[in-house]
C-alpha cells in the first residue's frame, strides 16, 4: 500500500484578513494530518485540545492515540502541539533548525523569566523539558515521506513530502496557511522571515500536487488547476 493520509482537523485562524474580519475573534488552531506508510502512523501538528484530538482521530481513522508511533511538529509554535503530550509514546519530531532556534529562543527567556514573573518562569521551564522529548526529524521519515525544509514562517518550519506513485502530497505547516493565501500568492503576515517565507511558497506551488494547508483543508496546487 503506498503512501496515504488522512486530514484529522481542519485548522483555522484567528482572524481572516481574507474576510475583512479584525483580529482575534477565534481560538486559532492548525491543521492535524495523519500520515500513514507501512506501520509508521504519523500524526502532524496535534492542535485541538487533548481529549477533543483524541476523539477526532478515531471518528476520521479509527485510531487510538497510543497507536500512533509518530508525532512530526511543522513548528515548535506552541498552537502546533498543544495537544501532544496525549501522544506520549510516540516519537516527537521537527525540523532540526527548528529545534535549535526554539532552544536558543526558550535559553533566552530562561536568563530573565526569574525577573519577570513566576508564570513566566513556570512557562519557560514547562517548555525546556517538553523539548527535551524532541528529536530533529531525519531527512527520510519513512521510504515514502521526506523531511521537507519550508523557513519562513518560523526560523526552522518544515514540511512532509508525501511521494506516492501518482501524486506527491506536501504537508505543509504555516509555509502554506490557507488556499486563499495560496492562490493569492501571499504569506502569513506573522512570518518570521517574509522573504525566506515566500520562496519556500513558491517551491511548494511548484513542487506539490496537493497541498496540505496549516489552518486549512487540501488543495490542489495552482500550477495543477493550470495544466
Amino acid at each position: 500500500m503506498s503512501v496515504e493520509f488522512t486530514v484529522v482537523s481542519l485548522g483555522a485562524m484567528s482572524s481572516n484578513p481574507f474576510w475583512s474580519e479584525a483580529p482575534g475573534l477565534r481560538t486559532p488552531h492548525a491543521t492535524t494530518t495523519l500520515v500513514r506508510d507501512e506501520d509508521r502512523l504519523i500524526l502532524v501538528d496535534p492542535s485541538l485540545p487533548a481529549a477533543a484530538l483524541v476523539n477526532r482521530l478515531f471518528e476520521r481513522t479509527g485510531l487510538r492515540s497510543e497507536e500512533i508511533t509518530d508525532v512530526f511538529c511543522t513548528t515548535l509554535r506552541p498552537t502546533h502541539r498543544r495537544s501532544i503530550e496525549a501522544f506520549g509514546q510516540a516519537r516527537w519530531t521537527c525540523g532540526e533548525q527548528e529545534l535549535l532556534a526554539y532552544r536558543q529562543t526558550l535559553d533566552t527567556l530562561a536568563e530573565s523569566a526569574e525577573r519577570r514573573g513566576a508564570q513566566l518562569e513556570r512557562a519557560v521551564r514547562s517548555d525546556l523539558e517538553l523539548l527535551e522529548r524532541f528529536t530533529a526529524a531525519p531527512d527520510k521519515l519513512t521510504r515514502s515521506v521526506h523531511l521537507f525544509p519550508l523557513p519562513g514562517a518560523s526560523v526552522g518550519s518544515a514540511g512532509l513530502l508525501l511521494a506516492a506513485p501518482s501524486r506527491t502530497v506536501l504537508v505543509a505547516g504555516d509555509a502554506a496557511i490557507t488556499s486563499e493565501y495560496v492562490l493569492a500568492g501571499r504569506v502569513w503576515s506573522g512570518s518570521a522571515d517574509a522573504v525566506a517565507a515566500m520562496q519556500s511558497l513558491t517551491e511548494i506551488i511548484e513542487i506539490a500536487d496537493v497541498i496540505v494547508c496549516g489552518h486549512d483543508n487540501y488543495m490542489l496546487s495552482p500550477t495543477r488547476w493550470m495544466a
